[in-house]
Parts: structure tokens; C-alpha cells; sequence
């Protein structure tokens, strides 16, 4: 059975069954606190095994077709992440730099999951071994410029010689090991560099590593939001006690959240700190909403029969509040990108998690340590009685105004993210991994500066499959070739690397001279010698199979960004049809990029869609909330303004101060409309009960009144929660979401005190009543006990 609210259309429904039960929930509180005294540490254990792991190949769902192709291509031809070291110098020939980059190479000989290849390693297999003495050091120097092979690797150049390194690595731990192991090999000379002027570490791998170190200080991030909540609860509620409940209710929160993620296996990625937080928030934001309402005790009232009422009446709003916001993170499964998908399962667990422990421990703590009502705690709130006043007649006289604007920086905001085809181009996307770190830092500073001198660090590998032995037919090498040679000549690429430049070295090495012959002869000779040394040189092994049956080329490009990498795709399918029209034999074989390259570029147009769709599903979701808790469809969909207003008028403010959109802001739409919502819910929970026997007017006053101080306080909690990214991140685009999310909690609030009431004004079409000042204050007394 429920008790239904008597009056205007839509009202709310109380369950007759929520007091009994929660009548029970206090009664028990012994043992719902042992219950989680038990949880607790076995939620703390289970999220300390969560680890940090910032590789794109945790970026992508693992159905997605690029991610297959590369995983694929790896069973073939081996795992690795591709880097450099560079060793900078006035002359890269000097013998004393030749001899700190051997003692390097040599100290890195021994790192397990590495591989490493140099002038120097290309010399000493060529000639049987190499001392950097002075005379074998010039036989190096005119060895490397006999030819272009190895200045086109990018192996050295005018001011640098270069050591390339392919990792063998699968997951951040032996990712850390390994770079760990190489930067032990670099101290090996760090003290004593002599000629050398720098060593430059550059790749993904040290980006990477870089980003988990960053993310280690996320604790920082929660440590903030504690000191926060401390000072926050004592300056609103001035009770120890209270701030005691609400600190174990929080870390109980929090250690059932990140427990779940730990016991089913997650990683932590860039973004995931929002999972807690975003949990952290709610939380935080739902026991103001039920302390707020528990210390407004009247004076007549016993304090258990008042808390019993506070959580049956605040158990709707409450409710629909948190689900809304696990439904709209939970609508995050559309993206096709990993990190988005399991971030909207893990908040919308965390949630539901919050929803029951919020529900239970809370109030059994509220019991256990008596935490006192206004009549223990006196609180002034003679402000928000002036407010209650003064703001719906405020409201209804600038009613027109206060909705059009936000409607009109919200189109604004939607030409900003969107663009308006011929007029504003959409928002540009950031998916290169190295703008996610701090631009301050060397690492950043040494890629952006090394860039333009070496081949480039974007890797795409082309995989071509074709018969058993089909990639030693003289005919087919000398296409393959010719192809190589068409790729080389695409803008952005700086070297393509594949079986013809190995068997080029090969014939260089031996004397032959490093031109493609075209002699049938020659030919025949090369053909015969890549099957012999296939499974000879490790090196051939990461360009053709044992079988001879596939092969892929390496293409180093600048292709950092989506729309680069596009047209790069699209140059290498263009000049393969254009290769295989020209010459028959290649007609069977087939052609399939894969590697970091495409994987970031699958990123990219994920991101788009994953903004887009999600915010929909989202926005349906909680409307759909809106219309099944409150039943009036139109007045729900006004009631959604605010959160839209504040979301659409950040990406305006995003645009302007020529912000991107990355794997951290793609995500703040999701959340500023998951979590604002929660105060339109109880915005509109509280009007409709004012609605019952009263005007507009008096409805407003009395949301105002019960929930108004409520809603701004839960502001400043989302605000205050976020900004702890700002001040904790060292990455950019976490202290952006951090900024930015805080701009839009408060645009929301604002929008719900000015924009929510002029909507509401005109929906109902009714005019503010006309009774004096006297009693306007004989009607505030009597809401103020009606409240309570």
C-alpha cells in the first residue's frame, strides 16, 4: 500500500512500509554496524589490489576491430612498444660520444623484454664486433653515411645518434621493470657524459609510465575532499558527532566501491580517480540532503519520531536521485572505448552500493551517536527566510528573460561543441597520449622539441598475408619495394622500415652496395637469402613469419592525430590498390593495418560518439526518472534547464578559452548531468508538496525553505569535490575536468534558483498572490511548520 499526496496531478508516493523498516534498520543498529565492520576491511583489502595501467591497449573494448587486428598481428610477429633513446651532441661521431653510447647499448643488452638496435649494433654485426676506438669509430662514420638506410631509421643524425628500443611488454608492471632497467643503463654514464649533451628518452612506453606515476598521487585527490568534508561539516552542522557519521558512512562508501572494482579484476586508468569521487559526491551530497532535513526538528517532535520522518520523507527523492545518476553512468556502456565503458559500470555499482549503505549504516550511526537537531545546534537561516520571500516574485517578474538566455547560451553552447556545418567547425579532439602529460615537465618538453628531427614515433605497421612463401617471390619483393618507396614519399612519413630495407642492409653490409638490384639474378639471390635468414636474425623475424606466407612494413609517421591518421590510411589502401593494379603477383595478397597508431585513432572517433550518445541516453534516462516519480512530462522537461544550461555553457566556455576535448572533459556532460540532477529532483519533490494545498507561489517558497539551503550545500560538495582535481593533478586534463565540472555545479545551482522558478511561472501561468508583507510572514511561519 502507499499513501499518496491529495491535490494537484502528479503528486508523490510514500510507501506506508518505509517507516516500519526503518524503524527496524534503528533498532538494529548494532548489528547493521558489525554487518559493516566486517565489510569494511575486506573492501579495503580487495581495493588495494586495484593497479594503474595507462596503455592505449586499456583504452579500446576488446571486441573492437583494431584492437583485434593488432592483437592478431602480434601472435605473428611479436608485441612491443616502440622508443628512442636520443644522445644529443655537437658531433654524434665524436669518440667519446660513440663510447657512452656503446657502454649504454651494452648495459641495456641484459634487460630482459628488450630489444635494442643502433648504428653501433648494425656495425658490429656487419664487421664481427666494434671498440670505439678512434680509428673504428671513423670506420662507423663512414660506414653510417655510405648510405641513407640508416639516417632514414632515424639511427642518427646531424646532432644525435639514436639507440631504438622495442619493449616486450604486457601490462604496467613489466612496463615500470623495464624502463626502470633502462633508466639504470642511462645512469650508467649520467655522471660522466663528457662531449654528450643530453639524453632524451621519447615513446609511448615513458609517456606511459609517466601517467601511472601521476596517477599514484590520486589519494592526494581524496585526501582534499576529507579535509573539506571536515571543515564543510563543522562550519554547517557544528557537531563532531555528525561529522563522525558522516566520515565512516563515506569511507565505508568508497572502500565498497573500489573493493568492488579490485575483486572483479579492474585497472585503474587515466580517468578512472572520477570513479570514487563521482561516488564520493553523491554520497556526500544525499546525507546533507538527510542531515539538513533531520536537524530542522520543530520543537514538539521526539528525535527518533523525526529522524523516522526525515528518511521516509527524503527516501523518494533520495532514491530516484542516486538511480538517475547510476543510470545515466551506467548509459556510458554505448562508448566503444574500455576505460568509458567500465567507468560507467564501476560508478553505477558504486552507487547502488552507496544507495544501500547511505540507507542503513547512516542512519544507525545517526542513532548510535545521537547527532543533534537544530534544538541542540541552533542554526541562523534568517537569510534564507528573506530568500524564500523575495525570489518567487523575483523569478516571476523576469520570468521571460530567465529562460530565454539560458536557452540561448545553451544553443550557443551546442554550436560550440558541435560546430554548424559551414559556419563553425565542431571542437577539435586531443587524443595525442603525450598531451595528457604536464607540459612542464622534460619528457613533454624533449618530444615537442625532438619531433621534427627524427622519422617520427607514431607507429602503424601494414600486415600483408598471402600464400606459403609468397613474400620470397623475387617478383613480389621487388613490388614490395616499389610500394615502400611510394609510402616513403607520403607527407608526415618519416621511414618505413620492412623486409626490402633489411635485405637492402644485408646486401650493404656485404659489400653490394644498398641499391635494389634488378638484375634476375641479384634478385634471385636476395629471395634465397630471406628465406635462409629468417629464422636466423631475429631481426627478419619481426618483419616476415617462418612461413614466408606474411610480412608487414613499419611505417614511423607524425600522425599523432586522428584526422592525420586518417589521411594516412588512407594514402596506405590508395598506393596498394595503385600497386596492385600495376602489378598482378601482389593480386591474392592482402592488406591490414594495425598497431598503436590505428588503436589511438579508433580512440579518437570514439570520443565523438561517446559525447554524443551517452549524454542522450542520459538525458532520457532522467527524464524518464522525472516523468515515473513525478508523472508531469512537460514540467519534468523544464525541470531539466538548469543541468543542460550549466553543461552546454562550459563547452562554450571550453571553446573559448580553446580547450579540447579529451578522454577526461568527453566525460563531463555524463557527470555534471548525472550528479546536478539530484537537485532538481528534490527541487521538484518538495514543490509538488507545496503544490498540494498552495499556489506557485507558495510552492516555491516552500521548496526554498525546505530544500533551498540543501541544494546549495550539495553544491558546494560537487564543486568543492571536483575542484580537489585541480588542486591534486599533475595531469592537464584532469585539473580541466576539475575546473570545469566545478564551473557547471555552479551554473546548475544558479539556474535552479533563477531559471527553474521563471520555467515554472510559465508552465503553470499563474500570478504571484496578492497578500501584504504581514502575511507574506504569516504565510512563511505556517510553511515553516507545514515543512516540518
Amino acid at each position: 500500500m502507499e499513501r499518496r499526496f491529495k491535490g494537484q496531478p502528479g503528486g508523490v508516493s510514500e510507501p506506508l512500509w518505509l517507516s516500519p523498516a526503518f524503524a527496524k534498520i534503528i533498532a538494529w543498529r548494532w548489528y547493521v554496524i558489525a554487518v559493516y565492520a566486517l565489510l569494511l576491511p575486506v573492501g579495503a583489502y580487495f581495493a588495494a589490489q586495484v593497479g594503474q595501467d595507462n596503455s592505449i591497449d586499456r583504452l579500446l573494448a576488446r571486441n573492437d576491430p583494431d584492437y583485434l587486428a593488432t592483437r592478431a598481428f602480434e601472435k605473428t610477429f611479436g608485441a612491443g612498444e616502440f622508443a628512442l633513446l636520443l644522445i644529443e651532441a655537437d658531433d654524434p661521431f665524436d669518440t667519446a660520444v660513440v663510447e657512452r653510447v656503446d657502454r649504454i647499448e651494452r648495459a641495456l643488452q641484459g634487460v630482459p623484454r628488450l630489444t635494442t638496435n643502433s648504428l653501433l649494433s648494425v656495425y658490429r654485426r656487419a664487421k664481427a664486433g666494434f671498440e670505439p676506438t678512434p680509428d673504428q669509430v671513423a670506420n662507423l662514420r663512414d660506414f653510417a653515411t655510405g648510405t641513407d638506410l640508416f639516417q632514414r631509421q632515424g639511427l642518427f643524425g646531424k646532432r644525435y645518434l639514436a639507440i631504438g628500443l622495442v619493449l616486450d611488454v604486457r601490462g604496467s608492471a613489466e612496463r615500470h621493470e623495464t624502463v626502470a632497467a633502462i633508466d639504470r643503463a642511462i645512469a650508467s654514464v649520467a655522471g660522466d657524459l663528457g662531449p654528450v649533451q643530453r639524453i632524451d628518452r621519447l615513446g609511448q612506453s615513458f609517456v606511459n609510465v609517466y601517467l601511472d606515476d601521476a596517477q599514484r598521487t590520486a589519494p592526494l585527490y581524496f585526501v582534499l575532499f576529507a579535509l573539506f568534508m571536515v571543515v564543510f561539516t563543522i562550519a554547517l552542522y557544528r557537531s563532531v558527532r555528525t561529522l563522525v557519521a558522516f566520515l565512516l558512512t563515506l569511507a565505508t562508501c568508497l572502500a565498497l566501491c573500489v573493493g568492488y572494482i579490485g575483486l572483479t579484476g579492474g585497472t585503474f586508468t587515466l580517468v578512472s580517480p572520477m570513479v570514487p569521487m563521482t561516488v564520493l559526491v553523491t554520497a556526500s551530497a544525499t546525507l546533507v540532503y538527510l542531515q539538513s532535513r533531520f536537524v530542522e526538528r520543530p520543537a514538539d517532535r521526539p528525535v527518533d519520531a523525526h529522524q523516522l520522518f526525515t528518511l521516509t520523507n527524503k527516501f523518494v527523492p533520495c532514491t530516484a536521485s542516486i538511480f538517475a545518476t547510476a543510470a545515466g553512468f551506467a548509459a556510458l556502456q554505448v562508448s566503444n572505448l574500455r576505460i568509458i565503458r567500465e567507468m560507467g559500470q564501476w560508478v553505477a555499482v558504486g552507487l547502488a552500493l552507496t544507495w544501500v549503505t547511505v540507507f542503513t549504516l547512516f542512519p544507525a550511526l545517526q542513532k548510535l551517536l545521537r547527532t543533534p537537531t537544530e534544538q541542540e545546534r541552533r542554526g541562523a537561516a534568517a537569510w534564507l527566510m528573506r530568500l524564500a520571500i523575495a525570489l518567487p516574485r523575483f523569478t516571476y517578474r523576469w520570468r521571460w528573460p530567465l529562460v530565454v538566455t539560458p536557452l540561448a547560451l545553451s544553443g550557443a553552447g551546442l554550436v560550440a561543441v558541435f560546430g554548424l556545418p559551414g559556419v563553425v567547425a565542431p571542437m577539435p579532439l586531443l587524443t595525442e597520449p603525450v598531451e595528457y602529460i604536464n607540459h612542464a615537465s622534460p619528457i613533454y618538453q624533449d618530444m615537442r622539441r625532438l619531433t621534427p628531427l627524427i622519422p617520427g614515433l607514431a607507429v602503424t605497421h601494414v600486415w600483408l598475408k598471402g600464400g606459403v612463401g609468397s613474400m620470397s617471390e623475387p617478383t613480389v619483393l621487388t613490388s614490395l619495394y616499389n610500394f615502400q618507396k611510394t609510402l616513403e614519399a607520403v607527407p608526415d612519413v618519416g621511414a618505413v622500415i620492412g623486409p626490402t630495407t633489411i635485405m637492402r642492409m644485408l646486401r650493404y653490409i656485404g659489400g653490394q652496395g644498398d641499391a635494389w638490384p634488378s638484375d634476375p639474378a641479384a634478385l634471385d639471390q636476395i629471395a634465397g637469402d630471406l628465406e635462409a635468414v629468417v629464422a636466423q636474425e631475429p631481426l627478419v623475424s619481426h618483419f616476415v613469419d617462418p612461413t614466408v606466407a606474411q610480412a608487414q612494413l613499419t611505417v614511423i609517421s607524425r600522425s599523432n592525430e586522428d584526422e592525420d591518421y586518417e589521411r594516412l590510411r588512407h594514402a596506405i589502401y590508395q598506393r596498394w590498390e595503385a600497386a596492385q593494379a600495376a602489378n598482378p603477383e601482389l593480386k591474392e595478397i592482402q592488406l591490414q593495418t594495425a598497431g598503436l597508431a590505428p588503436l589511438q585513432a579508433r580512440m579518437a572517433q570514439s570520443l565523438v560518439p561517446t559525447l554524443a550518445e551517452s549524454f542522450m541516453l542520459t538525458v532520457v534516462i532522467i527524464f524518464g526518472t522525472f516523468l515515473l516519480i513525478f508523472r508531469n512530462g512537460t514540467a519534468r522537461l523544464m525541470a531539466m534547464i538548469p543541468s543542460l544550461f550549466a553543461i552546454l555553457v562550459m563547452f562554450g566556455v571550453m571553446r573559448i578559452s580553446g580547450m579540447m576535448l579529451n578522454i577526461a572533459t568527453i566525460l563531463i556532460a555524463s557527470t555534471v548531468l548525472g550528479t546536478s540532477e539530484n537537485d532538481q529532483i528534490h527541487f521538484f519533490y518538495h514543490f509538488l508538496e507545496g503544490r498540494r494545498s498552495g499556489s506557485v507561489e507558495q510552492a516555491l517558497r516552500h521548496t526554498l525553505l525546505v530544500a533551498g539551503r540543501a541544494i546549495g550545500f550539495a553544491t558546494l560538495i560537487n564543486a568543492g569535490g571536483f575542484l580537489a582535481f585541480v588542486l591534486g593533478a599533475d595531469l592537464p586534463p584532469m585539473r580541466q575536468f576539475g575546473v570545469l565540472s566545478a564551473l557547471a555545479f555552479v551554473l546548475s545551482m544558479i539556474a535552479d534558483f533563477t531559471a527553474l522558478p521563471a520555467a515554472l511561472w510559465i508552465l503553470f501561468r499563474e500570478r504571484p498572490d496578492d497578500v501584504s508583507e504581514q502575511a507574506e510572514a504569516r504565510y512563511d511561519n505556517r510553511a515553516t511548520r507545514r515543512s516540518q
